[in-house]
């Protein structure tokens, strides 16, 4: 596609920050929820800090910037797949959290150290385009439930077509402002649309206020309303782990903690290098090349640490910001930069925090309306060229599509492969048993 900004393209300074903040918004509820959710998961105890999180997002982007040579504008932010582990780890303290979170940025280290010695090549022979396709597309079709479930509102509540009737208009203002606006609006369209469904919210809740309808009050202010203080800072993980102490990790829970975050640790691995084939159409460069699958691989597990000592959440790469540099046409790495140092600034300043806490999730749905969807037709481009009249390419993608979209993963002991891992592994071994004695027939 053609950008309106390449990779080294530098925007002027006060339009970057206007394309950063909208970055920022289109990954921070997403970085935001993941410790909100692992709080819930141990009853309601505050292991996780969310503006920790968000910080520890901003300096693993940097590092991963630093890492694959400024060459790939992604963000990570915190990883959903460490939810269960990171559940587990708080048995352990802080210091479980913080050794945990070590552990699945060693995995990526020591596969990115492999890489070095093996190479790439085999990454593109192992995933051709009938595989990788339709993986990147299950990633953003598997994101579609959560879309719709913000949208109806039963992500914090009940169905509500009040809900729904906001997710439509946010969706609707980001599409026009994608496609009918001006140069300018077709580069912050997400910031448009977050608009449009937070001041349309707002005029229901204050009507839903005056005529005493409650499922017409989408925007909670409370949180604005309850600030003691402007200036808020995070909770590090690394510095509660110190005054707590490490009393509590011994061998058995070294083994443990390996047991839960060793294994998602390869389980991500696939959605890296589905994002970053995918990311590579979309700036018309192969990254799994240059800077190499290594060094993304590597950057991945350095955030990963780095984040996770100060934010407690092992990063990924985000498929948010993906699509967003795709239908903005921004891939500069300033602008990701940018985002990444906006985030770590933010992350202290309490009134922003607390404001994106009163976006409702139907807003934020109408985004992701946007953002997955375009996930899932980049992944659907990539079969474009493959000749689907075959049926040996037409059963491999059936093998990755029905078992991705219809949720089915395997429970291997301690290790849980998710339905994105368990479908791929499928549609690598398919095409593997219909590739035997090709070769063989080509030459007779």
């Amino acid at each position: 596609m053609k950008l309106t900004y390449d990779i080294h393209e530098k925007p002027k300074f006060g339009q970057n920050l206007v394309f950063a903040l909208q970055q920022l918004l289109a990954i921070i509820a997403a970085t935001l929820l993941v410790p909100t959710l692992v709080n819930g998961g141990n009853g309601g105890a505050l292991y996780m800090d969310p503006p920790a999180a968000l910080f520890g997002a901003g300096v693993g982007t940097l590092c991963y910037i630093l890492i694959t040579r400024r060459k790939s504008p992604v963000f990570l932010g915190s990883s959903f797949a460490f939810i269960s582990p990171l559940i587990g780890a708080c048995a352990y303290g802080f210091g479980g959290i913080v050794l945990g979170s070590l552990i699945a940025g060693l995995v990526y280290a020591i596969i990115s150290v492999i890489m070095m010695f093996v190479g790439t090549a085999w990454v593109n022979k192992l995933l051709p385009p009938v595989i990788i396709g339709p993986t990147v597309a299950l990633i953003g079709l598997s994101l579609c439930g959560s879309a719709v479930n913000n949208i109806n509102n039963t992500a914090v509540g009940d169905y509500n077509l009040f809900a729904i009737l906001t997710g439509l208009v946010t969706f609707v203002a980001t599409i026009i402002a994608a496609v009918k606006g001006s140069k300018m609006m077709k580069l912050i369209p997400f910031i448009i649309g977050i608009g449009a469904g937070y001041v349309f919210a707002s005029l229901l809740t204050v009507i839903g206020m005056l005529a005493d309808v409650p499922s017409m009050q989408l925007v909670n202010y409370s949180a604005l309303t309850t600030m003691d203080s402007i200036i808020h800072v995070p909770q590090f993980t690394i510095v509660e782990a110190i005054k707590e102490g490490f009393s509590g990790i011994n061998g058995a829970s070294i083994v443990s903690l390996i047991g839960l975050f060793a294994p998602v640790g390869f389980v991500v691995l696939a959605e890296h290098i589905g994002d970053h084939k995918n990311l590579s159409t979309i700036i018309d460069r192969d990254l799994i090349t240059d800077p190499g699958l290594d060094k993304t691989v590597m950057g991945d597990g350095v955030g990963t640490i780095v984040g996770s000592v100060l934010g407690g959440c092992p990063n990924t790469t985000y498929g948010e910001c993906v699509g967003c540099v795709a239908i903005t046409g921004n891939a500069s790495i300033y602008t990701i930069c940018t985002t990444a140092i906006m985030a770590m600034v933010l992350s202290f300043f309490n009134p922003f925090v607390q404001f994106v806490n009163t976006i409702p999730v139907c807003v934020i749905g109408g985004i992701c309306i946007a953002l997955y969807g375009f996930i899932a037709v980049s992944g659907l481009k990539m079969i474009q060229k493959v000749d689907l009249n075959d049926n040996r390419y037409l059963l491999v993608v059936a093998s990755i599509l029905v078992p991705g979209i219809g949720g089915l993963t395997l429970n291997l002991g301690p290790i849980t492969l998710t339905n994105i891992a368990t479908a791929l592994i499928i549609g690598i071994v398919v095409n593997a048993i219909l590739s035997i004695g090709e070769k063989k027939n080509a030459k007779e």
